[in-house]
Formats: C-alpha cells, sequence, structure tokens
C-alpha cells in the first residue's frame, strides 16, 4: 500500500465525533440548558491567573524549552509524588504538552506502529479510537458494564490480548461513566501485564476529582507498572484551566525522549503564559481543589438522586463530573431521546452512544454546571418524561 493509499484508509475509518454535536445544536437555541460538556464553571483561580498576568507583565513571552519550563516540570513531580505516590525526574520524565489530548496524541504515535493493537475500554472519551487509528494502530474494544461499575476487569484484558497487543488506554477516573479503578483492581490489571511488553496509557486527568470512599491511586504506582506506564494528566479539570490549553506527560526517558520528538517539530512548546500561571496552580492550588471538589460533591448527588426519582436507573459515579443514566426504558434509542429532549424541552445531554458502541442506552449527564442549571434541567427531563409514551 502506498503512503497516499495508506493514509486515506486511516482517516476514512476515522468518524466524526458526535460529542459535540448537541452542544453546537443547542448554542444556536434560546433559553437552553446545557448539561453536555466537561468543562468546569469556576474560573481559573485569581492566583493563578494573577501569576500568568504577572509573567506577561515582566515580558516571559518567549519559548520554553521544547519539553516546558524546568520549573513546571519540578513541580509537575513534586506534585505526582505528593499526591499520588509516584516519582519521576523533571529533566527527562517529564514533558509539558498543549492540553492532555496532545499527550495522548503523541504516547500513541510514539508507541504504535501500523497494524499494533491498541485495548480500548468503553464507553470511554471519544479521542482514543480517531488516534490509535489515525497513527495506524487497531483498535481493540473492551465493553465495560453497568455491573462491574464501568470497571475494566483483569480477565477482560486477558482474553482480548494477541501477540500484536502494544498499548493498553486506562481511562480512569472515566469519562462518560464517573467510574473508578481502587486499588485491588489495579493490582489485577497489573499482574496480567507484567510480564508482557504491553505498555499502558493511562489517562488520569480527572484524579483529583473522586468522591465518598473512592481514592484515585495511578497504576504507575503499583509494583512493577512504573515501567509499563505512560501517565497523562493536565490542569483543565482539577484547576479549572480548560482555556490554557495545558497538560503534560510521564514516563520512561525513552518513550518520553520520543514523544518530545514529535512535540518539538509539531508544537514547539506549550503557552509560555499558561506555564507560568500553571506552577503557581502546583505550588499553591490544593486548597483550590478541595473547594471545587466540594462542590461538584454535592452536585453529583443532587444529580444522581434527582435522575433516580425521575425512575432512570443510574450508576453511581464516583469520579469526574459526569451521570451516565440509562435509558432503554423510555424506548429511545440514545440519539433519539437526546435529540427529541432538546428540541422538546431545551435540554442538551450527550448520547452514550458518542462514547462507543457500549454506550448506547445511555446519556451523559454533567454536573459541572450550578446547582439551579441541574434543577431546572431536572423539572424539564421530568416534564420530557412525563409526556413520554
Amino acid at each position: 500500500m502506498d503512503y497516499e493509499n495508506l493514509m486515506t484508509e486511516r482517516l476514512r475509518r476515522v468518524k466524526p465525533s458526535g460529542i459535540r454535536r448537541f452542544f453546537d445544536i443547542a448554542a444556536e437555541m434560546d433559553d437552553v440548558i446545557s448539561l453536555s460538556v466537561g468543562e468546569p464553571d469556576f474560573m481559573t483561580p485569581w492566583h493563578v491567573r494573577q501569576a500568568g498576568i504577572h509573567s506577561l507583565e515582566k515580558g516571559k513571552t518567549h519559548y520554553t524549552s521544547n519539553s516546558g519550563l524546568m520549573e513546571l516540570r519540578r513541580e509537575i513531580t513534586n506534585y505526582l509524588s505528593r499526591r499520588f505516590q509516584v516519582s519521576y525526574h523533571p529533566e527527562n520524565e517529564v514533558l509539558v504538552t498543549v492540553g492532555g489530548s496532545e499527550a495522548i496524541d503523541l504516547c500513541m504515535r510514539s508507541l504504535v506502529d501500523y497494524g499494533d493493537e491498541v485495548i480500548i475500554p468503553e464507553p470511554s472519551f471519544v479521542c482514543y479510537r480517531p488516534i490509535t487509528e489515525m497513527a495506524g494502530g487497531i483498535p481493540v474494544i473492551i465493553e465495560t458494564k453497568a455491573e462491574d461499575h464501568f470497571r475494566l476487569t483483569a480477565e477482560q484484558l486477558r482474553k482480548a490480548i494477541t501477540p500484536r497487543t502494544k498499548l493498553l488506554v486506562l481511562p480512569y477516573p472515566n469519562n462518560p461513566t464517573g467510574a473508578v479503578m481502587r486499588r485491588e483492581h489495579l493490582e489485577a490489571i497489573a499482574e496480567v501485564i507484567r510480564g508482557t511488553n504491553i505498555m499502558v496509557l493511562a489517562d488520569e486527568i480527572y484524579g483529583e476529582l473522586t468522591y465518598g470512599q473512592a481514592h484515585h491511586e495511578s497504576i504507575a504506582s503499583v509494583e512493577g507498572m512504573w515501567e509499563h506506564t505512560v501517565l497523562v494528566s493536565g490542569f483543565s479539570k482539577s484547576y479549572a484551566m480548560t482555556g490554557w490549553r495545558l497538560g503534560y506527560a510521564c514516563g520512561p526517558k525513552e518513550i518520553i525522549g520520543a514523544m518530545t520528538k514529535l512535540h518539538q517539530f509539531a508544537i514547539m512548546s506549550a503557552p509560555t503564559t499558561a506555564q507560568y500561571a500553571a506552577v503557581e496552580a502546583m505550588r499553591a492550588g490544593d486548597s483550590d481543589i478541595e473547594g471545587m471538589r466540594d462542590e461538584y460533591d454535592m452536585r453529583r448527588r443532587l444529580m444522581v438522586d434527582g435522575l433516580r426519582s425521575l425512575g432512570l436507573d443510574c450508576f453511581e459515579p464516583e469520579g469526574a463530573f459526569y451521570c451516565f443514566p440509562c435509558i432503554r426504558s423510555t424506548g429511545m434509542d440514545s440519539e433519539a431521546f437526546c435529540e427529541k429532549l432538546l428540541f422538546d424541552q431545551k435540554v442538551a445531554l450527550v448520547p452514550g452512544s458518542a462514547f462507543g458502541e457500549s454506550g448506547e442506552g445511555f446519556v451523559r449527564v454533567s454536573y459541572c454546571y450550578s446547582t439551579k442549571h441541574i434543577i431546572e434541567a431536572l423539572k424539564r427531563l421530568k416534564k420530557f418524561l412525563k409526556a413520554t409514551p
């Protein structure tokens, strides 16, 4: 297969994301309550914004190192050690990226050769499958189930592995389900991975947002898994810094080195102002995280209780800021449910099918919105369900 045909074939297989369709429609309508986007409604904390402003006032407007400010890389390693007991060297085991999404892309392109298999638990964030395909890899989908708390099980993983398996995507806490992998689940996954050449892409962007008795633990902290793991995270969710477009990847220096080469030629470096703001976030932002997490937890309970009171079966999320209720009782598929709800009651949700075929029969409801919006959305949803035959 020549290069032109190869690229055409790769792009042909990549389907456009359905995650923003209803958001875009809602943006053209009046009086819409949108619970469709995973973006904190909090502003970036003032002291973090102030650090970015101060860097501009000081004239710090030049490129940084391709890998990112050394000051920021040190803070990232301090943070991961302090919060999740994972250690990295800032000199060659950390790369600062333009959002977590770039880190995912760089990891895939560095590790996946044409024809390699990438195991992806679904429902999960929309980018893993298309990025795998654009890298020439073959997505191998594992359907996680509500009865397993939407966790990947060791048995499922073992059955999915073949001689062509190169990478496992481990997206927990999970978008869209809110599922969390606890220590015993990670230990079981590690038992399958150890002794193989399979790498793990651990997307831990929601690692700070867990509730109740659930606490995030990184698979990189499990014995024997540091060498198998590329840890990806960022600042968008826990620090309410979505528009700053800043993320990072940590892992073995050989892999981070390969990712840095791609980053160097495609991006050069992450935005300088955002990096100075992120230094402040990591040094003095723990209390900001706690405050936002407490608010999300309150909204989580409000949303789960509200959905259940309407007769919708709703798995209780332990992480992130989404609910994933089952809507099969309505007799509609996910897309039809969301479309009818939007036009009848002006409430925007995301069909579960946008996160993989196994998400069919569910919808994603974001609770990173004000209680006022949540209460109004539940009132409208109640009217909608009452009117549904």
